[in-house]
């Protein structure tokens, strides 16, 4: 596993309020940063994401389940859990999710795909109870 991509990997699985420094270890200064509600450049700007995000949540982890990395990007599946205030009665709520990274010395592009609805819309009042008829619906 390349550098950059092992420093990603073990950050990640340690990232939490107290350490959001390491971001400056793991991105390049022109990281390219896009989620499914988020399109970001340049690490300031990904660091004061982070910082919103983490002072949000009671608390938010990453457990990294599969590398594949092939010249310089991977694809990276993980799990995210975490617990917000407003969200779920406050309780858990468990995101799968897949990053696509591309890199040299650092993390230059970082593109995270996971489910937005299982992520905050399903957790919110009345929203979430349509987001859920809907979904079934559509499983019929």
């Amino acid at each position: 596993m390349s550098q950059a991509l092992a420093v990603f990997c073990r950050e990640y699985q340690r990232l939490s309020a107290d350490n959001l420094s390491v971001l400056r270890e793991i991105y390049a200064p022109h990281i390219q940063f896009q989620d499914p509600s988020h399109m970001l450049s340049g690490i300031d700007d990904l660091v004061s994401y982070f910082e919103n995000l983490f002072s949000n949540v009671l608390y938010c982890q990453f457990e990294i389940e599969q590398v594949m990395e092939q010249e310089g990007e991977a694809f990276v599946r993980w799990q995210m859990r975490f617990a917000h205030p407003k969200l779920n009665g406050g309780g858990e709520i468990c995101v799968p999710g897949v990053s696509q990274l591309r890199f040299s010395e650092q993390i230059d592009f970082h593109r995270d795909y996971f489910d937005l609805g299982v992520m905050l819309y399903e957790h919110i009042p009345l929203m979430g109870t349509l987001v859920k008829t809907i979904k079934r619906r559509l499983s019929q």
